[in-house]
């Protein structure tokens, strides 16, 4: 599993509009600007998330984007989710398909347990934690 940058993009837009909540607004090529991306690149991102309702826009000439919920109620596992698909290391096996005693094994002991790992770490982490608005102690912003 490799998360693409349609997902990384996502957090770091999120980030970036957490960051600035105390604007009304942000427009894409702020965002773009200070996170060294494509602006094209975060329009297609920000479409999802929109439609995700993690976002919402501000219409007209300065518009741009804010977020639709708080950082705590923003769980990192649901963005990538929505962005990515699921977040499987190997898929389950298809019903009609017979494993084998060996593939089980391998699947029960490795990738089901990478699976629920994955899981249980981009579930716990809420964009509030990432920008340290919640718990020091789990956050990962450092001062210079």
């Amino acid at each position: 599993m490799k998360i693409s940058s349609r997902g990384r993009y996502g957090v770091r837009l999120l980030i970036d509009l957490a960051e600035h909540m105390d604007e009304s607004h942000v427009s894409l090529a702020s965002i773009a600007e200070r996170q060294q991306v494509s602006v094209r690149y975060l329009e297609q991102v920000a479409v999802i998330l929109k439609r995700t309702l993690f976002i919402r826009s501000v219409k007209g000439a300065s518009g741009g984007y804010t977020l639709a919920r708080r950082p705590e109620d923003i769980i990192i596992g649901d963005v990538l989710r929505k962005l990515e698909g699921d977040m499987l290391v190997v898929d389950p096996p298809l019903p009609h398909v017979q494993e084998t005693k060996l593939q089980k094994v391998i699947r029960q002991t490795v990738f089901d347990r990478l699976n629920e790992r994955i899981a249980s770490v981009i579930d716990r982490k809420t964009l509030a934690s990432l920008i340290g608005t919640v718990d020091p102690d789990e956050s990962y912003m450092y001062f210079i």
